[in-house]
């Protein structure tokens, strides 16, 4: 199983391949999990560039969070949903709330500042080795490294909630 670190990592080569940072993320956080779910990655794919290229939510965060909702959340009405969901999926957020803070928010537009629909600068944000994918780069990673971090905690939760039930 992968460490958060390896996470971190895995993300980054991921996302230097080029591979949208919602895709890389959910990716990551589903290989922690055991889980294979290929239409969820594809589906994410339309969130790179901050939703479809318009520069809103960072797609890092989008694909962090579908790792707690495919965790937690349910996929028709007969299953029941964990409302460890909400806690989880607050703690991603407060986590990247902090760690864009710097960049100016939360949104891919703050963090990139790159139209999408402006080849000139999506070759320059590609090309350049001082552009602002630097600062992608390190959102990705480091959001890959806390999701393994609260995936962990989760799982351990899990466990003494499950041993504590069978002692009963």
């Amino acid at each position: 199983m992968m460490r958060p670190d390896e996470m971190r990592e895995k993300a980054i080569e991921l996302f230097k391949q080029r591979m949208h940072c919602s895709q890389v993320l959910a990716m990551i956080g589903l290989e922690k999990l055991g889980v294979s779910e290929p239409s969820v990655i594809k589906a994410l794919g339309s969130f790179g560039g901050g939703i479809g290229g318009t520069g809103h939510v960072c797609g890092a965060l989008v694909g962090a969070t579908s790792v707690i909702g495919v965790l937690y959340s349910r996929s028709s009405l007969e299953e029941k949903e964990n409302p460890r969901m909400w806690a989880a999926t607050k703690a991603v957020m407060k986590h990247f709330e902090e760690l864009t803070e710097p960049f100016g928010g939360i949104d891919c537009g703050q963090i990139a500042r790159v139209d999408w629909m402006d080849r000139d600068q999506v070759k320059d944000f590609y090309g350049n080795p001082d552009s602002r994918r630097q600062h992608c780069l390190a959102v990705v990673g480091e959001t890959a490294k806390a999701l393994g971090e609260l995936l962990e905690q989760e799982a351990e939760r899990m466990a003494a909630k499950q041993a504590e039930q069978q002692g009963k």
